[in-house]
């Protein structure tokens, strides 16, 4: 279990089996005692080398050398305002009747966490029609039952207008407005759309931009630009420069609300380094430390005065707990152990940097440390650990390798790396194709393919380099 799962789950298993209790670290009994019954601390009080102590790290005429503890944990999570909440507040400002807040209602309830509507004006108008269906009987038979004529002949009317059906031309009115709530571009169809309500909102219709996001714009997502500049008799220049200041429209526009994606991470070991060597920590400070409840110990120890489910009741509780406590301890040695392998393995990436990340697999760990393979799967799935370089899930340490002309591997992380590191110095007039960075990692000693590269820029998000062409 990654960390908070597992404080989840003692905390669980304390409430619920009475042979378990907290192991305090100021509890007397756990202070070990002598043949005498005194406690051992107070003699290794008297033994204690206060001088060691006191003048440790320091010399004469000299101070000692400060050490920053690394945080390890990531900055609390805040909850913020969703994207439908801010739209639903927007429209509750708005001067809109019992039908255009319920159509507006639908609206947002299909707009996606990136700003887009998630289907059709007509297939909203069905839905509407559906849930007014539902309840248009219940408040009909309602208002029938008021005795006074006129004010029965009022609610009827106002219920008929209330209810009746809506149309494609309505949706499509409330959409506009919705449409034209923050954040800009909010509600579009498509992507074409939300860049159009952006130009717009800046009051930018006559210009290029606005003309290319409406008319052609699939020639500018697949930066045909040569095409465009044809069509609209502008130079290739001119037509890249109308490119970059559509690329600074928002093209998520309901991200900046949306609930934060990454979870919320403790870390389950610290790496540190202590007089130039590499330390492996488990951070279970905030773990309950179990053991066995001495009481219950005592009662459970006479069995003669137990029989039927009572004397199973024991024995099972008494058996879950011992196997919690050997586990625990094995489940900390386990990822001691896998984490000082991994360390040991990518010294150089905790030094240079991703690009000396070594290949490396489950199996050559479970071998190293003498476990089954499914095990190391199981320690390395959802923990992280805290490094002087930042915070890294475990799996990340674990790639393919590469072969090299020394005849050693390297790990494809490492590669992807250096291939994005290629593409953000090239010249941008000149962009590198696919074989260029293929000779380039050969003149580094990196056997690859072709269509490897091509594989890897795609993972990258990296566009083919005649995309990438600046005239």
């Amino acid at each position: 279990m990654p960390l908070l799962d597992l404080q989840v789950h003692l905390e669980q298993e304390l409430s619920e089996n009475p042979f378990l209790e907290l192991s305090e670290a100021d509890n007397e009994d756990d202070l070990p005692l002598d043949e005498e019954g005194r406690d051992d601390s107070e003699d290794a009080e008297d033994e204690v080398d206060w001088e060691e102590i006191l003048l440790d790290g320091f010399d004469v005429g000299g101070s000692r050398q400060r050490y920053d503890p690394t945080e390890p944990f990531q900055p609390t999570a805040v909850e913020s305002l969703g994207l439908h909440d801010h739209l639903e507040e927007q429209i509750r400002l708005l001067r809109l009747d019992q039908r255009q807040l319920r159509v507006a209602d639908e609206i947002i309830g299909n707009i996606d966490d990136d700003g887009f509507l998630g289907c059709s004006v007509k297939e909203i108008t069905r839905s509407l029609d559906g849930l007014t269906e539902e309840i248009r009987k219940i408040w009909l038979e309602q208002a029938r039952e008021i005795e006074d004529d006129d004010a029965r002949e009022a609610e009827l009317k106002e219920l008929a207008w209330l209810f009746a059906p809506y149309s494609v031309e309505e949706v499509e009115a409330v959409l506009q407005v919705v449409q034209g709530l923050d954040p800009t571009g909010v509600g579009a169809r498509t992507l074409g759309e939300c860049l159009r309500i952006q130009l717009k909102q800046e009051g930018r219709e006559d210009t290029l931009a606005y003309r290319i996001a409406s008319a052609h714009f699939d020639a500018f997502l697949n930066r045909r630009w040569t095409e465009l500049s044809r069509i609209l008799e502008v130079t290739l220049r001119e037509i890249q420069k109308i490119a970059d200041e559509i690329a600074k429209l928002d093209l998520r526009p309901g991200r900046k609300y949306a609930a934060d994606p990454d979870p919320y991470v403790v870390p389950d070991l610290i790496l540190e380094r202590v007089g130039g060597e590499y330390m492996v920590f488990v951070n279970d400070t905030s773990v309950p430390r179990l053991r066995l409840s001495r009481s219950y110990r005592e009662v459970a120890a006479d069995r003669g005065s137990f029989t039927g489910r009572n004397k199973e009741f024991i024995s099972q509780k008494l058996n879950a707990a011992s196997w919690l406590i050997q586990v625990m301890e094995q489940r900390r040695q386990t990822m001691l152990s896998v984490m000082r392998f991994i360390v040991d393995r990518q010294a150089n990436f905790f030094d240079k940097g991703v690009q000396h990340l070594k290949p490396l697999t489950l199996r050559e760990v479970a071998e190293h440390i003498g476990t089954a393979e499914s095990t190391v799967s199981r320690v390395t799935a959802g923990k992280y650990v805290q490094t002087p370089t930042g915070m890294f899930p475990l799996k990340y340490f674990f790639s393919s390798g590469l072969p090299t002309v020394m005849g050693r591997d390297v790990s494809s992380r490492g590669v992807r790396a250096r291939i994005k590191n290629l593409v953000d110095d090239e010249d941008s007039r000149n962009p590198l194709t696919d074989r260029a960075i293929v000779n380039l990692l050969k003149s580094d000693g990196v056997k690859i393919a072709r269509r490897t590269v091509a594989k890897y820029r795609d993972h990258l998000g990296i566009v083919p380099a005649r995309m990438r062409k600046r005239f």
